[in-house]
């Protein structure tokens, strides 16, 4: 019987591409997304991609009536968890809001689980746990300490799991550190579409190299790395959302778990890199100006990713080109 995934926030960048992955790895999709930073467009691009239409309930995972009635309607395996506020920078300016929709709409969605008896929880945490790097490459035993709220949710959100898996047994849980996710899917039918100016470095790369922007803004070029500018571990997001297959997987096959990786390429690439990486890949020059430092950003950071190799066998395979391609044949797809 084809198991139901129930996808948060999963009209979004990752979830969307996530649940392309699941449908393909044979995992029925139920999403369940507030369209606050989304559109049902993606529907029909999935559709297209996979071939099955995944079932779509709009709501907030802040609403307990919405959760009590798809947990008691439909019978759902496990949960991945996408849905939530996602900007650094912005977190720095609303802290309250990052904690309403990170923090207490994770606590209302296990609590929601714990009473339809659903124990499977994959949870997309994110890298700025770590905070400023102490060692690089960053393992998973580094002390975390965020600089910023929306790391600081993540980090909440990842403290009230192992509580959670501590108190009650049955728990399988997944908290998946993961580093930056850039790309779209290689058909250009879905990719990143932020409402507004975007907040990461790819979508606004790609707007200018579109003519919809007159220029990036680098933020910081005097920071101890190559050429100045940070450098992050920039991950294609199919590999990201294979990620998620892996370790959903892995969860269902144990009686109890409590599993936190890395998924990141183990490389990293600074804000220049990257810009060429996508002249090359557009073939237009993108002009950048170089400005102050933003609050709560740091200088480097890229991954180790043994564990996540030991544990679900996974590895990113597609490189700096690829996602930038990629980015670009979305970018250029949907301007048309």
């Amino acid at each position: 019987m084809t198991q139901t995934i129930l996808v948060t926030g999963g009209a979004g960048f990752i979830g969307s591409h996530t649940t392309v992955a699941l449908q393909q790895a044979g995992y029925r999709v139920l999403i369940l997304d507030n369209l606050s930073n989304s559109s049902l467009d993606v529907l029909d691009a999935i559709t297209r991609i996979t071939g099955m239409r995944p079932d779509f309930a709009e709501g907030d995972v802040r609403d307990p009536e919405t959760l009590e009635l798809l947990f008691r309607t439909r019978k759902i395996t496990a949960v991945l968890h996408f849905a939530g506020l996602k900007a650094v920078g912005e977190s720095t300016q609303i802290p309250l809001a990052y904690y309403d929709n990170n923090v207490q709409g994770s606590v209302l969605l296990l609590a929601a689980m714990q009473r339809a008896d659903v124990r499977s929880f994959v949870f997309s945490s994110s890298a700025t746990v770590y905070g400023d790097p102490q060692k690089l490459p960053l393992t998973e035993d580094h002390p975390r300490s965020a600089t910023n709220p929306y790391g600081h949710t993540k980090l909440v959100v990842e403290d009230i799991l192992e509580n959670l898996y501590r108190s009650e047994a049955g728990w399988r849980i997944a908290r998946l550190r993961y580093f930056n996710p850039v790309g779209a899917h290689p058909s250009g039918l879905i990719g990143e579409a932020p409402q507004g100016i975007p907040n990461n470095l790819m979508p606004y790369v790609a707007q200018v190299a579109a003519g919809q922007r007159p220029k990036v803004q680098v933020f910081g070029n005097d920071y101890d790395t190559p050429d100045g500018t940070g450098v992050r571990d920039y991950i294609h997001v199919m590999d990201l959302a294979q990620g998620h297959v892996q370790a959903l997987r892995h969860c269902l096959e144990k009686e109890q778990e409590l599993l936190t990786v890395n998924l990141g390429t183990g490389k990293g690439y600074s804000v220049l890199d990257m810009i060429r990486a996508f002249e090359q890949a557009s073939g237009k020059t993108i002009p950048y100006d170089l400005v102050a430092r933003r609050p709560g950003d740091i200088a480097a950071c890229w991954a180790d990713t043994e564990i996540a190799y030991q544990k679900l066998g996974w590895r990113a395979e597609k490189g700096i080109q690829e996602m930038c391609d990629d980015a670009w044949r979305w970018e250029t797809n949907r301007s048309v």
